[in-house]
């Protein structure tokens, strides 16, 4: 079909208008539908006029007619009615148009009236004879959508007469369609069947509707057989099995079959199948029963049998609904037997009854193989012991404990932790010395200690002794019921056996350091840090020095500086700064000044890099505050040789400010050219601000012109560097400059003058500036940084200068815009 199934037919309305003109008869019924376009008796009065003429201009009508009213039935009914018989005696194949033709007709009424079903059953019929059996199987399948389902036998009569005429693997599906709407109707099914000689099906179907008939066939050892077989339809078989014998109304062994299949069945969805089919037999009978007590209370009958039959019918439904959580739960657990939380919701489900609760823990303690155990296993065995815990037997809490510490476990940590619980048991009833004994037994080691703690073929019970979880708890019961020896001999035990964490180093320290024994607890820290390796060992030390300082002072300065040596001489670099720093205050306070310095220049080289900048900085306001600032200027000078260019041009800042503040203008002046070379004008722009406010507090025109020229130089450096273009222009949109006025604008401006855009400079001079920028690059990358300022070669006995004492320059210029 190549056209939609709602096209509207306007080759038939331009036909008709070409071969039809109104007559005069026809004026007055057209001037009534014009009148009442609206009104159905009008169009049907033009209808009937028009009766006796030809197709065409009948068609043209109906056509004018449904455009006006396009959800009228009785017009839709007459129009197709027409279109049908016009058709009625063609050939299907050789005026397939025209069949088509109608088809659209039916299609377009039903846009509206998909709800009559007279209108699809004269559709489907007129479809079943064009010989398309797609099409029409899919029309009254959109019919039985569309209908409601009281009107679906009338499509279902010709929708099985279509099946009879088609036959083949479509009428079996459609019947077995029919059958789940209307059942009893199987002989038809049967009959359908044997005309295709499925005999097979045919001999099923008849042994579901007449199973007593059947004798020759064994029935039960089929369905068996089939259980064992198809174990994906194990609840099917067995629902089918059942149903036999209540076919048969051999009920009781219909019970004994739901009963067996549920016993037995290995997966959830099995015994759902099964549960449910036997739940609603159960439901079925005892309706059937009550109705007949009622009938008879109606008729003022009694029969005490049957009134007994149906209480006890009544208690079996009531415990069978009862009885379904532990139904699933024994289908869990024989999926896996060795599943412990569903051991532990079997006993939840027996909370109530003691006698189950100890049946269902000893089952399975029995039942589940450590090894293989889903699940924590050893708190079964914890909740199997607080369960006589708190029924006040502690004799069998220690006798479930006792026979738990016999297990192998999966892990050492699951037999820990038992014997933890066994101790924290005897605890909550104030058995301390029991508590103790427990742990001591526990950490009893094997005849041959040297066993790998990791080696899981040794059973758990040879490797617990080294399990620190278990010495953890052991020795925080000494310290909280024992005695000092007694915690000292546990801690001991735990550096002997190696296993001990830096937590219990610090830990045991503490303790020995609370009970005043501190030289003890400092071979404890020495003791640690033989152990530990960097980073570890940074902790250690950083506690061990604090306390060892706080505990001495300067009385043993010596031991406190072996100490602090030891503890740096193979310190990494990214853990060095705190220690320097603390050992630099060490001497602050109880040592030498001259000794803190060589410790902090020390720490400059030792430091990571990340923190030299940092450690340069606390060193040099040491050095100021105990030599003056004139002993700084070395520090700087090393400094700036060894920091990265950005933290070198900070320092050169921090010391041009010092030598300002000192009055050394031209070695501040110096060290802002040298830092100059850091710093482009576009992504460091703060840098020319300072040195352009410098210049013009403290210099002259020429030192002026200078800081522009060396500004245009390194701009011009900068520019020619591809690796810096990417990262200007993305500093330069990032970045909003401060407004600058006065000297800045005109440095700006012969900045712009002296350069295009990173071309080429053609004046000579810039010729020049750039190829002494070049030689000091390529003077860089060859060798260490050199200062191009003014070194200090002696140290003068200068004291400081605030910037209020600056001394004031006789040649500072007043730079406006007038000047330019």
């Amino acid at each position: 079909m190549s056209g939609g199934p709602i096209e509207i037919e306007a080759n038939i309305a331009e036909e008709s208008e070409r071969i039809f003109q109104i007559e005069e008869i026809d004026i007055p019924f057209e001037e009534e539908i014009l009148r009442n376009p609206y009104t159905l008796k009008s169009w049907l009065r033009y209808i009937d006029h028009k009766s006796e003429q030809p197709i065409s201009q009948q068609i043209w009508i109906y056509e004018r007619a449904l455009k006006e009213l396009p959800g009228s039935y009785k017009l839709w009914k007459k129009y197709l009615d027409l279109r049908l018989k016009h058709v009625d005696g063609l050939n299907a194949v050789r005026y397939e148009k025209e069949y088509f033709k109608v088809n659209n007709c039916f299609e377009r009424s039903l846009v509206l009236l998909h709800k009559m079903p007279c209108i699809w059953i004269d559709y489907c019929t007129f479809l079943m004879s064009q010989c398309r059996i797609t099409k029409t199987r899919r029309t009254f399948d959109r019919a039985l959508k569309a209908l409601p389902i009281t009107q679906h036998p009338r499509i279902w009569e010709i929708y099985l007469k279509f099946a009879r005429e088609v036959g083949g693997e479509t009428a079996i599906r459609l019947y077995r369609r029919y059958l789940k709407l209307e059942p009893d109707h199987v002989e038809e099914y049967i009959d359908l069947l044997l005309s295709l000689n499925r005999y097979d099906e045919a001999a099923k179907r008849l042994a579901q509707v007449h199973p007593e008939e059947i004798k020759s066939l064994k029935v039960e050892p089929i369905i068996r057989s089939g259980i064992r077989r198809f174990t994906d339809q194990v609840g099917k078989l067995w629902n089918s099995l059942a149903s036999y014998w209540i076919k048969l109304t051999h009920l009781e062994k219909a019970r004994d079959v739901f009963e067996e299949g549920i016993a037995t069945v290995m997966t959830v969805r099995d015994f759902t199948q099964i549960f449910d089919a036997y739940a609603e037999f159960e439901e079925t009978v005892l309706t059937h029963k009550m109705e007949e007590a009622a009938e008879r209370a109606e008729q003022g009958k009694e029969n005490p049998e049957e009134d007994l039959d149906l209480e006890l019918r009544l208690v079996r439904f009531e415990q069978l609904m009862n009885r379904r959580p532990f139904l699933v739960n024994d289908v869990l657990l024989r999926q896996n037997p060795n599943n412990v939380h569903e051991w532990e919701k079997r006993v939840e489900l027996w909370k109530d009854n003691a006698e189950k609760v100890i049946e269902t823990y000893t089952k399975a303690i029995l039942t589940i193989n450590p090894k293989k155990a889903s699940g924590k296993f050893h708190e079964l065995w914890v909740h199997f012991a607080k369960f006589y815990e708190d029924g006040n037997d502690l004799e069998s809490a220690r006798t479930i404990f006792e026979k738990g510490t016999k297990v192998n476990f999966k892990s050492v940590n699951d037999l820990a932790t038992l014997w933890c619980e066994y101790a924290e048991m005897e605890l909550r009833h104030e058995n301390y010395d029991r508590a103790i004994e427990v742990m001591s037994r526990a950490t009893v080691p094997p005849s041959n200690p040297n066993v790998n703690y990791r080696d899981e073929n040794i059973p758990v019970q040879s490797r617990i002794f080294k399990s620190l979880k278990l010495w953890s708890f052991y020795v925080d019961l000494e310290e909280s019921i024992g005695t000092v020896e007694s915690t000292r001999a546990v801690y001991d035990r735990i550096l002997e056996l190696k296993i001990a964490t830096p937590q219990i180093i610090i830990n045991y320290a503490n303790f020995l350091e609370e009970n005043k024994y501190f030289e003890e607890s400092f071979k404890v820290y020495e003791r640690g840090v033989e152990l530990f390796n960097y980073p570890i060992a940074f902790e250690i030390w950083n506690i061990y020095l604090t306390k060892f300082i706080k505990r001495y002072g300067g009385t043993k300065l010596e031991r406190a500086r072996d100490l602090f040596e030891q503890a740096l001489e193979k310190c990494p670099p990214k853990h060095a700064k705190p220690l320097y720093l603390m050992y630099g205050k060490l001497e602050e306070d109880y040592g030498l000044s001259r000794h803190a310095m060589r410790i902090f220049d020390r720490a400059t080289k030792a430091v990571a890099d990340e923190d030299r900048f940092e450690m340069f900085n606390f060193y040099i306001a040491k050095a100021s505050a105990n030599f003056g600032v004139t002993y700084t200027r070395e520090i700087y000078e090393r400094a700036i040789e060894v920091l990265p260019d950005k933290e070198a041009k900070d320092m050169c800042l921090k010391y041009a400010e010092l030598e300002r503040k000192l009055g050394e203008i031209d070695r501040a002046r110096s060290l802002y050219a040298h830092a100059s070379q850091f710093c482009d004008p576009r992504t460091v722009p703060s840098f020319w601000t300072i040195w352009h406010d410098f210049e013009v507090k403290h210099g002259n025109e020429d030192t002026f012109k200078e800081m522009l020229r060396i500004k245009r130089s390194v701009q011009a450096q900068y520019n020619t560097e591809v690796n810096f273009i990417s990262a200007q222009i993305l500093a330069t949109r990032q970045q909003v400059q401060p407004p600058v006025t006065g000297v800045a604008q005109a440095s700006e401006t012969a900045t712009a003058l002296a350069t295009t855009d990173g071309t080429t400079p053609t004046n000579p001079m810039q010729v020049a500036e750039q190829e002494a920028l070049k030689q000091t690059a390529s003077a860089s990358t060859s060798g260490p940084r050199t200062l191009t300022f003014v070194p200090s070669t002696s140290h003068q006995d200068k004291k400081d200068v605030s910037a209020s004492q600056v001394p004031s320059n006789p040649n500072e210029i007043n730079m406006d815009d007038d000047n330019f």
